[in-house]
């Protein structure tokens, strides 16, 4: 099961999730999703579990508690969705 942990502070290193989750069972991934262009944490990442049951203990165990100073939302991760691409208008030149 892929969980979501939001508002993470911007010191949380893919080993302190490992860790953190490690707890509840194996973990086969963590990641932390940084900005493009700066590398900065964007506060949130991905753990996956392979035991479903070892997955849901971890999310009703994680939510709301402290990690690294921050309270974290924990929950199980939705599939993203696809997003339409913007239409450009056409450029327009200005004399």
């Amino acid at each position: 099961m892929n969980i979501y942990i939001g508002n993470l502070a911007y010191t949380v290193s893919e080993d302190d999730l490992r860790d953190a989750f490690s707890e509840f069972g194996e973990v086969a991934n963590a990641s932390i999703i940084n900005d493009k262009f700066s590398g900065r944490s964007k506060g949130f990442g991905f753990v996956e579990m392979p035991k479903d049951s070892e997955a849901r203990e971890a999310i009703e165990s994680m939510n709301g508690k402290d990690l690294n100073g921050r309270t974290v939302t924990v929950n199980e991760a939705k599939p993203r969705e696809e997003r339409p691409r913007e239409e450009r208008s056409p450029r327009r030149d200005r004399y």
